[in-house]
C-alpha cells in the first residue's frame, strides 16, 4: 500500500480487506507507531502489526541477545547470541522482511526516568512491554496529555499471568463498533399506532437490539417512512417499534429495514494497577530483584504484600493467594504460548487506536493460566529452575519434566495456513518434537503458497510464493528452533488418503492439532481421533472471531458430538427468478460461470472421448440409441465459436436472452397485477418485478460484461484474439452487426415453490432428438466436427486471479441481474468476497487463537483432569474473550448396568475358522449381551430379518468380511434387541475383531 497513491494491494491484503474495510486500512498505512521491549511479547506485537500494514514501526530495545531469548522471541538466534546483538537490531531485518509496505526502523538508546519524551510526538500510538512501572506511568501520563493523545498501550507477560492496558485518550471515536455488515430485514407488516410496530417476514428473526439505527426503503402505502431514519425497541425476534406511525398512510405491502450504523464515543483514564501486579511492583521496589524462580519463601513475602495493598484500598478487593503465589513464582519465567494469545488481543488494539475501527478494551485485560500450574503445586522448586538452555523460560512456569514430554511428543499438525505458521512458531518455542530419541512434528498441507497468504501466514515470503506450504514451513520452523525434527507431506487428510495415515500412523501420534477451514475434513480427522483414541485439539477463526476446542479422550465430547446449524442455501427458484439481495445474484453469476465454463466443457470433452467420432455417433442415434447428454453436446457443436468475433456475437445474445428475455418471459408468466388465491399481489416483497434491460454500448457494464464473457467464451472453445481484437472500435463494430433474437414468450412453468430442488435432468423431445441429428448432419457436411472440434477447455473458477477475467464476468452479470430486479449493486470486491467464499482473516486472531491452542497442548501432555481443559470463543472486535469447561462425555446406557461412550471399543480376538456364530457368542461371553445386528460401514453382515442372514451364522468371518491379505482387524458396528417388541434396536459401540489372536 504506497503511502503516497494510498492504493491497496488487494493481492497481498484481500482477506484483511474484508476485516477492516478500505478506510480503516488506508488510515492505519498513514500511522507511526513506537514499540519499546522485543522480548517474547514484544515480537509478537511488532509481527502482527506489521503483517497488517501500519506505515512504519519503531522497536526500541537496549538489551542483549541472550539463550534465555531463543525460547521467548522467534526471530532471534543463536549466533545473535554468540555476538551478543542487541535484541531490536538482531531482530529488525527479519521483522522488516513480514511486509515490503511498513518502514520498520530500531532503536537502542536508554528509555529510562530522565528521558526527554518529546520524540513521542512523533507517534500516533505508543506501546510498552518490559517497562518498569513507574516509567509506564509517566510515559502515560505525557502521550494522555498530548492534543490529540498519543494513543498508550502497555502489555507484559510476567510468568503465568499477563496484563494489557489501553489508554486512548479523554474522549475517543469509534466509527464501528462491531464490523458487522449492516442488517437488512424484509417487513411484512407496519401497524397504524403509536408507537407503530414492524413485523418481519416469517423465519427471518431480525437479529436487532433495542437502541439501534433504522432506515427504510421500498415501503409501499406508508411510503413515507421510505429514506427516514428511526431508533427501535425491540418487541420480539420478530418484531420492533419506531415510533409514532398512526398519522401516516397505511401500509400496503413491500419494504426493507436497513441497519444504520453509528459511530460511538469511549473514554480512557490513566494508567491504575491491580492488586497482584502491585505486589510484584513492590517485591522488586522492596527487594532489588523479582521474586526468585519457584520460591515458596518469596512467594509468602508477595502474598503479605498483596495484602497489605488491599488493606490501603477503598473497596478492599478479595486477593487470590493461588494467583499471587504462582505470580511469585514463576514471574522470571515466561509462557509463550501466552505471550501469543496476549500479543494477538494487544495488536488488535493497536489497530484500533490508529484506524477508530471496532471497540477498544476498556481498559483492562488480565490472563491469567492458573490450571496449567495448580497441578503442579506438589512439585519440587528445584524443577523449575534454570539449567542454562533455550527453555529457561518456559521451565520456570510448567517445570522440566513437562518440559521433557514436549521435547519427546508426537504430534500431527493438519494445515499450514495461518493458524499453522503460528502453531509451528509455538511448537518450536515450547520444544515440541526435539527430544534425542523421541519426539516428531508431522505437518501436511497440499496446497501452494499464494500472495495473499503472506498478510498473516507469516513464515512465508515472496520468494516462496507457488512453493508448497508444508515444505517451507519446516524449513521457517527449523530457522526458529534447529532441534526440531520435523516431517512434512503434502497430502489432503480425507478418507482418500487413509493408507497413508493409517491407524498405525495415528496411534503413534501423542495428539492431533488441525488448523483447517474445511468442516468436513474436521470431522473426518476428529472421527479417526476418536477411533484410535487420541487427543484432538481444533481451532478456527473468522475474521476477529475465533474458537478453540480441547478433544481429550475418555473425558470430552468429540467434535462429532456437535453439528453446526447447516448454512441457509438459496432456494432453486429464487436463484433462478425471484432474487430479492444481491447475494442471490452473485450466486447465480456463479453458477452462470459454472454451467458455462466448466461443467458444459467438461461433458462435451467427456462425451467425445467415450465416442470418438462425430460419424459413429450420428450412425449410433439414427439407428435409435440412447447416448446420453449427446443432444446438449451436438447443441453446443453446432453453435461452437470458431473466431474472435462469433465468440463477441454469442456474448451480446446472452446479453440479451440473460437480461431482457428472461424479465419478459417472467412479467408474460406473471403480469405485475398477478394476484394470489387469497387476493394478495404476486409481486410483493421479498418478490421483485424484473424490468428488461436495454444494451447501451456505452454503459460500462454493459461493455463490461461482453468483453469478460467473450474471453471466457473464447478461451473455452481454444480461439485466440490479439490486442486489437479487445479495442473498442473493433467490438462496437461487431455488436453493432449481430442480428439479436426477437422474444417468443413461451408457456413453460416457471417453479414458485421454495422447497423444489434443481432438476437432475431436463427431458429431452422427439423433436429436440430429431434436430440433434440434423443439426450433426450439417457439422459433418461442413467439415465442423473434426477432432479439434470435439475439444474444449475447461476453466476452474479462480478468484485471487485478477488477470483471468472471471471475477470481472461475475460482477459484470451479477449487477446486470440486480439492475434487472431493482437490487442495490455490489463492487467487485464484496462480489468476489461472496463468489469466492473468501472468508475473512487477520494476523491478530491467528496468533489469539493459535496461543490459546498451545496452552491447551501443554495441558494434554501433562494428562491433566477434566477440569483443567478450556475452550474458548473469542471477537477481539468487540472485544470478547469466553472460556468454557469442555463438554463431558456422554454415557449411552445400553442395559442391565451395561453402557458406553463414544470412546469406548471392544475387542475381539477370533481365529482362521471363527464363525459369525462364534462371533456372537464371545461378545455375548464378555461383555455380557449378545448383538442381535452386525454391520461393516455399509454393509450389513448380519440383519436377521433379511432373507438368507440365518445361513450366514455357519460362514466364517474370513470369507463375510473378505479383508485384504495385509488387513488385521475390521471394525464393525453391532445393536442389540430392544427390552420391548416393536421398540428401535439398542446401539453399541464399535467393535474391533482381529482376525487371529494377537501375540500380547
Amino acid at each position: 500500500m504506497a503511502a503516497d497513491s494510498m492504493e491497496i494491494d488487494d493481492a497481498l491484503y484481500s482477506r484483511q480487506r474484508y476485516v477492516l474495510g478500505d478506510t480503516a486500512m488506508q488510515k492505519m498505512a498513514q500511522s507511526h507507531v513506537f514499540l519499546s521491549g522485543i522480548g517474547g511479547l514484544g515480537v509478537e506485537i511488532a509481527k502482527n502489526i506489521i503483517l497488517a500494514g501500519v506505515k512504519a514501526l519503531t522497536v526500541h530495545d537496549t538489551k542483549h541477545c541472550t539463550k534465555w531469548d531463543l525460547g521467548i522471541n522467534f526471530f532471534i538466534h543463536e549466533e545473535d547470541v554468540t555476538s551478543q546483538r542487541n535484541r531490536a537490531e538482531a531482530t529488525l531485518p527479519r521483522i522488516a522482511e513480514l511486509n515490503p509496505y511498513v518502514h520498520v526502523a530500531a532503536s537502542t538508546v536508554p528509555l529510562d526516568e530522565t528521558t526527554d519524551l518529546s520524540f513521542l510526538k512523533h507517534y500516533q500510538c505508543v506501546i510498552l512491554t518490559e517497562v518498569s512501572l513507574l516509567l509506564q506511568k509517566k510515559i502515560n501520563d505525557f502521550c494522555h496529555a498530548q492534543q490529540p493523545p498519543i494513543k498508550f498501550i502497555s502489555a507484559d507477560v510476567y510468568g503465568i499471568c499477563s496484563r494489557l492496558f489501553c489508554d486512548f485518550g479523554d474522549e475517543f471515536e469509534v466509527l464501528d463498533t462491531t464490523g458487522e455488515e449492516p442488517k437488512e430485514i424484509f417487513i411484512s407488516n407496519i401497524t397504524q399506532s403509536n408507537p407503530g410496530i414492524v413485523t418481519c417476514l416469517e423465519s427471518h428473526p431480525h437479529r436487532l437490539e433495542t437502541g439501534q439505527f433504522l432506515t427504510f426503503r421500498e415501503v409501499n402505502g406508508m411510503s413515507c417512512l421510505n429514506g427516514s431514519t428511526h431508533q427501535i425497541t425491540v418487541v420480539s425476534p420478530y418484531s420492533f417499534s419506531i415510533g409514532d406511525t398512526s398519522k401516516m398512510e397505511p401500509y400496503l405491502h413491500g419494504g426493507i429495514a436497513v441497519q444504520v450504523k453509528t459511530s460511538k464515543m469511549c473514554y480512557f483514564a490513566p494508567l491504575q494497577i491491580h492488586v497482584a501486579m502491585l505486589a510484584l511492583n513492590h517485591f522488586q521496589e522492596n527487594f532489588g530483584r523479582g521474586p526468585n524462580i519457584g520460591c515458596l519463601q518469596d512467594a509468602e513475602e508477595m502474598l503479605k504484600i498483596a495484602m497489605s495493598i488491599s488493606e490501603t484500598l477503598e473497596n478492599k478487593p478479595q486477593v487470590n493467594g493461588d494467583v499471587v503465589k504462582w505470580l511469585s513464582r514463576t514471574a522470571q519465567g515466561f509462557l509463550p504460548p501466552l505471550a501469543a494469545a496476549v500479543g494477538g488481543v494487544a495488536s488488535q488494539e493497536v489497530l484500533k487506536a490508529v484506524t477508530g475501527k471496532f471497540s477498544p478494551l476498556q481498559q483492562w485485560l488480565y490472563i491469567d493460566v492458573l490450571d496449567i500450574v495448580t497441578p503442579l503445586e506438589k512439585v519440587g522448586s528445584e524443577e523449575f529452575l534454570p539449567r542454562g538452555d533455550r527453555y529457561d523460560a518456559l521451565r520456570a512456569c510448567i517445570g522440566d519434566s513437562l518440559c521433557q514430554k514436549l521435547h519427546n511428543l508426537n504430534v500431527f499438525l493438519v494445515g499450514c495456513g495461518a493458524i499453522g505458521c503460528e502453531m509451528l512458531k509455538n511448537f518450536a518455542l515450547l520444544g515440541v518434537g526435539t527430544g534425542q530419541d523421541k519426539g516428531l512434528v508431522t505437518i501436511t498441507d497440499p496446497d501452494l503458497i499464494e500472495k495473499s497468504n503472506l498478510n498473516r501466514q507469516f513464515l512465508f515470503r515472496p520468494h516462496h510464493i507457488q512453493k508448497p506450504k508444508s515444505y517451507t514451513a519446516a524449513e521457517a520452523t527449523l530457522n526458529i528452533n534447529p532441534h526440531i525434527k520435523i516431517e512434512s507431506d503434502i497430502n489432503k487428510v480425507c478418507p482418500a488418503t487413509e493408507n497413508t495415515y493409517t491407524d498405525e500412523f495415528y496411534t503413534k501420534q501423542d495428539v492431533i492439532v488441525t488448523a483447517l477451514d474445511n468442516v468436513e475434513a474436521r470431522r473426518y480427522i476428529d472421527s479417526r481421533c476418536v477411533a484410535n483414541l487420541r487427543p484432538l485439539i481444533d481451532s478456527g477463526t473468522m475474521g476477529t472471531k475465533g474458537h478453540t476446542e480441547v478433544i481429550v479422550p475418555h473425558l470430552t465430547e468429540s467434535y462429532n458430538s456437535h453439528r453446526d446449524p447447516p448454512e441457509e442455501e438459496i432456494p432453486f427458484c429464487t436463484l433462478k427468478s425471484f432474487p430479492a439481495a444481491i447475494e442471490h445474484t452473485i450466486q447465480w453469476a456463479r453458477d452462470k460461470f459454472e454451467s458455462s465454463f466448466s461443467h458444459k466443457p467438461s461433458l462435451f470433452n467427456k462425451f467425445w472421448q467415450t465416442y470418438p467420432s462425430a460419424e459413429e455417433v450420428l450412425q449410433r442415434i439414427k439407428s435409435g440409441e440412447s447416448l446420453e447428454g449427446c443432444f446438449h453436446v451436438i447443441k453446443t457443436l453446432s453453435r461452437r465459436p470458431r473466431s474472435w468475433t462469433q465468440c463477441v456475437e454469442l456474448a451480446r445474445v446472452k446479453f440479451e436472452k440473460y437480461f431482457s428475455h428472461k424479465a419478459l418471459q417472467l412479467l408474460h408468466s406473471f403480469p405485475l397485477d398477478t394476484r394470489l388465491k387469497d387476493g394478495s399481489l404476486f409481486w410483493q416483497s421479498p418478490k421483485r418485478p424484473p424490468f428488461p434491460v436495454k444494451f447501451e454500448f456505452n454503459d460500462p457494464l454493459h461493455y463490461g460484461f461482453i468483453m469478460s464473457t467473450a474471453k471466457l467464451f473464447a478461451t473455452v472453445y481454444c480461439v485466440p484474439f490479439t490486442e486489437k481484437d479487445l479495442s473498442e472500435e473493433t467490438i462496437l463494430g461487431i455488436i453493432s452487426s449481430v442480428k439479436v433474437p426477437e422474444f417468443r414468450p413461451s408457456n413453460k412453468v416457471v417453479q414458485t415453490d421454495e422447497t423444489a430442488r434443481k432438476p437432475d435432468h431436463i427431458p429431452v423431445s422427439s423433436e429436440d432428438e430429431r434436430n440433434a441429428i440434423f443439426q450433426l448432419e450439417k457439422s459433418i457436411l461442413s467439415n465442423e466436427a473434426l477432432a479439434t472440434d470435439l475439444q474444449m477447455k475447461p476453466i476452474s473458477f479462480e478468484k485471487d486471479d485478477d488477470s483471468n477475467g472471471h471475477i470481472d464476468f461475475v460482477t459484470a452479470a451479477s449487477n446486470l441481474r440486480a439492475k434487472m430486479y431493482n437490487i442495490e449493486p455490489a463492487d467487485r470486491f464484496k462480489t468476489k468476497r461472496i463468489a469466492g467464499k473468501i472468508i475473512p482473516a487477520i494476523a491478530t486472531a491467528t496468533a489469539a487463537v493459535s496461543g490459546l491452542v498451545a496452552l491447551e497442548l501443554i495441558k494434554v501432555v501433562g494428562g491433566y483432569p477434566a477440569d483443567a481443559y478450556k475452550n474458548c470463543f473469542l471477537n477481539l472486535a468487540i472485544p470478547i474473550m469466553v472460556f468454557t469447561e469442555t463438554a463431558e462425555v456422554r454415557r449411552t446406557e445400553i442395559r442391565n448396568g451395561i453402557s458406553f461412550t463414544i470412546w469406548d471399543r471392544w475387542t475381539i480376538y477370533g481365529k482362521e475358522d471363527f464363525t459369525l456364530l462364534d462371533f456372537i457368542n464371545a461378545v455375548r461371553e464378555k461383555y455380557g449381551i449378545e448383538p442381535t445386528m452386525v454391520v461393516q460401514g455399509v454393509k450389513m453382515l448380519y440383519v436377521p430379518v433379511m432373507p438368507g442372514h440365518i445361513k450366514r451364522l455357519k460362514l466364517t468371518m474370513q470369507k463375510l468380511v473378505k479383508p485384504s491379505a495385509d488387513k488385521k482387524y475390521v471394525d464393525l458396528t453391532v445393536s442389540f434387541a430392544p427390552e420391548t417388541d416393536g421398540e428401535e434396536d439398542l446401539p453399541g459401540p464399535p467393535v474391533r475383531y482381529y482376525f487371529v489372536q494377537e501375540d500380547n
